[in-house]
Order: C-alpha cells, then sequence, then structure tokens
C-alpha cells in the first residue's frame, strides 16, 4: 500500500512563495484561514546574517492529534485515510476549534468569515458561481479547514487506477509541489524505497519537525545548517 509524504527542502527555497500562491488558487482557501503558509526568519550574528523560509501545511501526522481531539469530544468529523492523509469533513465539523488548540503544528484554521459572498455587495466571483466544486472546497463559516494533500487530484488518480503515477504526473500531484521553481517540495510514496521522494529523503538526512509530540508527521525538512 502506497502512503504518501511531502518532502520540503529549506536549503533551496529562497521564500518566492509560488506553493503559497498556487494553494490559494487550487483551494481557493480565505485569507483567514490560509492552507499554506511561509514563515521567514533572520539566523546569525551581524554581519554574517541570513534570510530563512519554511513553508508550513497539515502534517498528515501518523498519529493525528486533531483526530484524537475531535474523537475524544464524539464529533468524528477527522478522518486519516489508507494513503496517510488526513481529512476534514465540513458537514460533520461544529466549529469547536479544539483540533487547532491541539496540533502541534497551529495547522487547522477555523474559517469564521461569511464565506456565501467573498466581496459582500458586489458581483459574484467565478468561483463563487461555480457549481461542480468538490465538496473539499465548498467553503463554510466557523468550519475548520486545511491542507488536503489536494486530494481531489490524488483521489481521481485512485480511482483511475493510477496510484502509481501519484507524485509524478501533474494531474495527480499537489499543486504546490508543482509550482516550485528550484525543486524544493517533493512529493510521492515513502513505501516505495526506489521512490524519488524516499531516496530524497535518505540522501538529504531530511527529518520530523516537532518529533517529541509523538505525531510522527508525515512532511519531511531538509533544514538549512541545523536550524529547528
Amino acid at each position: 500500500m502506497a502512503k504518501f509524504v511531502r518532502v520540503i527542502d529549506t536549503e533551496r527555497c529562497f521564500g518566492c512563495r509560488s506553493c503559497v500562491a498556487a494553494c490559494a488558487v487550487e483551494n481557493h482557501f480565505t485569507p483567514e484561514s490560509p492552507w499554506n503558509v511561509m514563515i521567514e526568519y533572520e539566523s546569525g550574528n551581524y554581519p554574517n546574517v541570513a534570510r530563512n523560509f519554511v513553508t508550513m501545511n497539515c502534517m498528515h501526522c501518523e498519529h493525528p492529534s486533531c483526530k484524537a481531539a475531535c474523537d475524544q469530544i464524539g464529533v468524528h468529523a477527522i478522518s486519516k485515510n489508507e494513503f496517510g492523509v488526513v481529512l476534514i469533513d465540513y458537514e460533520k465539523c461544529i466549529g469547536c476549534g479544539y483540533c487547532f488548540l491541539t496540533c502541534p503544528y497551529g495547522v487547522p484554521q477555523l474559517n469564521g468569515a461569511k464565506v456565501e459572498q467573498l466581496y459582500p455587495g458586489q458581483e459574484k466571483t467565478p468561483y463563487e458561481q461555480m457549481t461542480n466544486l468538490s465538496p473539499l472546497h465548498r467553503k463554510k463559516a466557523k468550519t475548520a479547514e486545511k491542507c488536503t494533500f489536494c486530494w481531489h487530484k490524488l483521489e481521481k488518480a485512485v480511482a483511475a487506477g493510477k496510484v502509481n503515477e501519484i507524485g509524478k504526473t501533474p494531474e495527480f500531484t499537489p499543486t504546490c509541489d508543482l509550482v516550485c521553481p528550484v525543486n524544493a517540495r517533493i512529493f510521492g510514496d515513502i513505501d516505495d524505497p526506489t521512490s524519488v521522494v524516499s531516496e530524497y529523503i535518505a540522501r538529504k538526512k531530511a527529518t520530523q519537525l516537532k518529533r517529541e509530540f509523538g505525531t510522527q508527521p508525515q512532511v519531511y525538512y531538509v533544514l538549512n545548517g541545523g536550524d529547528y
């Protein structure tokens, strides 16, 4: 069985934010509920300083604390499928925010906007006029949202019997990973030891963030100079 992970190489990333923009276009996230964010910070001592960039999205943890919290209160709006993707059922979510509070990475965002119309008093945008949106893209106020590894693209590969093309064919690859101009983002099957993502993790000694929380995140980072 395939299990999909992402590698983000901070030694390559130069903060262009193409991945953030691509995610916004692909998933229509609202400004106060971003699915992908860029963290920018400075390291070193003057005059030997450097700017560093780290993108953060859902870690799709092997043991997601958000799911545990949601199950604990009996809502069961969060699931993890057989391919390792953690998803939120918008119809079940009650907007309690416990998923955000328990996530070590602060990933789930509570959409507090009146998303029925992005620009009240103006003509609806083309997005708002769409009638064939994936259930993952239908925005609801007071509902938790986050990165889905572009599951609406991955599930097409599953349905077509082309799981082996996920991470290789643009149609079946998360959009943020496609647009990086310096190939700082890689997506693929970690259960395949010959996959590009498996070999990259081994060769570059990619690691997981905040491993002490025991959630076993499935996004790996190549860290710059031992930061984080």
